[in-house]
């Protein structure tokens, strides 16, 4: 894998045309993509941990595995691995932070992120900066994980996850200090629906400090959504949770 750093091309929330699809959205710092392996796919091969480094791609930070071939992949940066550590991912490879195990293979209760849904895909859950997942049970070849979310799924066995959680847990106590720290992540301000004109959203109008009114919140599009469910009444992951986050 190339540790060539690509230009992330940004679109300030607009779609084709130019028309603004995400509100709130443009400017902000210019970035660069670390190619990140999510799949562990260096099977039985000890890597090396040379550097735990900064990406701004990711609320978590990035470990540089240098493997005895001479091939550099970047990981998510676990809590406690350090550098000079040997990591390494396979069937038989040993449970510790920073290794990368079938499920099936790690024990009941230890955490562990970049989980994998469908595998040999790569990790697509528990990603984020101080999260981690645990293992419930195991039965008939399925897994039932306990997601930071307090939702319980099943997921295959033979799905890799990395023991460990994710680390740089430190960045919730992280405060910006001034606007300008949103603004260089690429947010632009937001306007309360009731501080602008009624033709700009339903919310807006009246005289003074005036409140949504007597009908319900609305988008800026009319629709009403507040408190609505949104999600589809049959989805077909459904049959894979066994508890959802919301109970």
């Amino acid at each position: 894998m190339s540790l060539k750093k690509y230009r992330l091309q940004k679109h300030g929330g607009r779609g084709q045309g130019g028309k603004v699809t995400v509100r709130h959205r443009g400017g902000g710092q210019k970035r660069s993509l670390r190619k990140i392996d999510w799949r562990r796919d260096k099977r039985d091969i000890a890597g090396r941990v040379t550097g735990i480094e900064y990406d701004p791609n990711r609320t978590a930070d990035i470990a540089l595995v240098v493997y005895p071939d001479g091939d550099k992949r970047y990981i998510l940066a676990p809590e406690g691995l350090a550098v000079g550590a040997k990591i390494a991912a396979g069937e038989t490879a040993e449970v510790k932070t920073g290794n990368a195990l079938p499920l099936q293979k790690i024990p009941v209760g230890m955490p562990i992120h970049n989980l994998e849904i469908t595998p040999g895909k790569g990790g697509q859950l528990v990603r984020a900066a101080g999260q981690a997942a645990a293992i419930q049970s195991k039965e008939g070849g399925w897994v039932t994980v306990l997601l930071p979310s307090k939702e319980q799924r099943l997921i295959k066995g033979r799905a890799y996850a990395t023991v460990g959680s994710v680390g740089n847990a430190a960045l919730r106590t992280i405060k910006g200090g001034k606007a300008g720290w949103t603004r260089h992540k690429g947010r632009r301000p937001q306007v309360r629906g009731v501080a602008m004109h009624p033709a700009a959203h339903p919310h807006g109008g009246g005289e003074g400090r005036s409140g949504v009114g007597m009908k319900s919140p609305k988008t800026p599009w009319g629709k009403r959504t507040m408190g609505k469910r949104t999600r589809a009444r049959k989805k077909y992951s459904d049959k894979y949770t066994l508890v959802r986050r919301k109970g």
